[in-house]
Formats: structure tokens, sequence, C-alpha cells
């Protein structure tokens, strides 16, 4: 059993710990991948960032929470071209945050096979609720739909 493994079966044990620890990663990254929308900065930079400032890192998965920013990041033409065929919109007038969210999101299905598709999906819905307008969630949820559709065709 690899070291991964072992943490995420131990976690599991304790109760979901991974899971929420991971949803912990995604809401602070959702905030790091706003902050870099506003003002582009290096991946690790905002990494570091985050733990250095206010942000309460303590539930969050630091693994996921980096690999998600950095991998975003460094990732987003790819990422971008994934579900922007899938939105009516240029990526410049999309709103901020559902632009990170479909970004975070895209990067999970593309990347982190691990986690499911309905997972992604709904957290990504979830991300959209909690800080994109009042309907936003709406959007993310369809866009992501038809993008796991082309990553994930094999999952049901």
């Amino acid at each position: 059993m690899t070291d991964s493994t072992q943490k995420e079966a131990a976690l599991k044990k304790g109760g979901g710990s991974l899971t929420r620890g991971r949803h912990q990663a995604r809401v602070r990254a959702v905030q790091a991948m706003y902050q870099w929308d506003l003002n582009p900065s290096g991946s690790q930079a905002l990494v570091k960032e985050f733990y250095a400032g206010t942000h309460d890192m303590k539930k969050v998965d630091a693994d996921y929470f980096q690999a998600l920013v950095v991998g975003t990041i460094e990732g987003r033409e790819e990422l971008d071209a994934y579900f922007t065929k899938h939105i009516q919109i240029s990526l410049e007038l999309l709103d901020p945050i559902e632009r990170c969210v479909l970004r975070l999101a895209t990067y999970e299905l593309k990347h982190r096979l691990d986690v499911p598709k309905r997972v992604a999906i709904n957290e990504g819905v979830e991300m959209a609720k909690s800080f994109g307008a009042a309907d936003g969630h709406k959007f993310v949820n369809g866009v992501l739909d038809k993008v796991a559709r082309d990553l994930r065709q094999h999952e049901k």
C-alpha cells in the first residue's frame, strides 16, 4: 500500500475527513483562482500566499489544494478549450467566479480520475452556488455535464 493510499484509507476510516479536506481544498482553490484571475501571479507563489495569509487552511487537504491551484493555472489554456466549446459567450465576458469554477472542475474531470465525475460536477455546482451569481450554478452544471461527457465517456 502506498503512502497516499494509506492516508486515504485512514481518513475514510475516520469519518470522511478526506472528503471534507478535499471540499475545503476546492473552496480555497476557487478563492485562490479568483484572486489570480484579478491579479495573475505564479501558481506556487499563490499557494504560499494562501498558507502565509489570513486564510484558515487547517482543514484543507494541502496536497490537493496545491494540485488544484497549480494544475489549473498552468493548464488553463487546455482546460479553457474543453469548456469554451460548450458556452455561447466569450471567455473574457464570462463571470469571473464561473470561469474559475469551470476551470477547476474541468481540471478535476481531465486530470483527477480518482474523483468520480459526479463529485467533480456537484462540487463545481456547490462552489458556483456559494460564490457565484444567483443562477450561475445552473449554467455551471450544464457546461460541466457536457465537459464530463467529453472527458469521461467511460464513466456513468
